[in-house]
């Protein structure tokens, strides 16, 4: 038995690495030489590319192609219809194949609903991308990001919500009761 499940109409070509657990559903192509981690979620209609690098618990929601160049770190959420670009000016009659551009994203972070990351950039750990955003620089980590171009409007938790600090420059998770700090414009996890 597979360490890996996958849909009968997707198609895996050899040469690429599956970690245990990983599901991979309709229509989605996993191209040589990439590397998903252990539980991932792959969704429908989903195109990973050569040397993609996806670590632990990814999970990559419908119709997303996520190309060569970009590295996920565990626990990435790529909302539906997200994308990456690995080419500054790509043009069609130009080969620009050894002029990708990378794209890493951190632990924890999620990328919103139809959200574009425009290639060369990281984005932190924590980060949140919101939907429909378009991503033309670096993203701190636990930055609240939303717009075109993408604009920092605050910050949050490792569960997604949002900080509120006070006078102390502390804030607390509604949910989990994590503490977080905010110095020299950098949000740390305290608690």
């Amino acid at each position: 038995m597979a360490a890996y499940q996958a849909h009968e109409t997707a198609v895996i070509d050899a040469g690429c690495t599956i970690g245990e657990g990983t599901r991979i559903w309709h229509f989605s192509h996993i191209m040589a030489g990439c590397t998903l981690g252990k539980g991932c979620n792959i969704g429908q209609n989903v195109v990973i590319s050569p040397d993609v690098v996806l670590g632990n618990n990814v999970k990559v929601q419908n119709n997303v192609s996520v190309y060569t160049g970009v590295t996920c770190e565990d626990d990435v959420f790529l909302g539906p219809s997200c994308v990456f670009t690995n080419v500054i000016n790509p043009r069609s009659a130009v080969p620009r194949k050894e002029q990708y551009l990378k794209t890493h994203v951190g632990k924890g972070a999620t990328i919103g609903a139809n959200a574009t990351v425009v290639c060369g950039h990281t984005i932190g750990e924590y980060a949140l991308i919101g939907a429909g955003a378009v991503v033309t620089k670096d993203v701190p980590p636990y930055a609240l990001v939303v717009g075109n171009p993408s604009q920092q409007i605050g910050w949050v938790s490792e569960y997604g919500h949002r900080l509120v600090f006070d006078e102390k420059q502390t804030a607390v998770c509604p949910e989990s009761g994590q503490r977080y700090v905010l110095q020299d414009n950098q949000v740390k996890r305290v608690l």
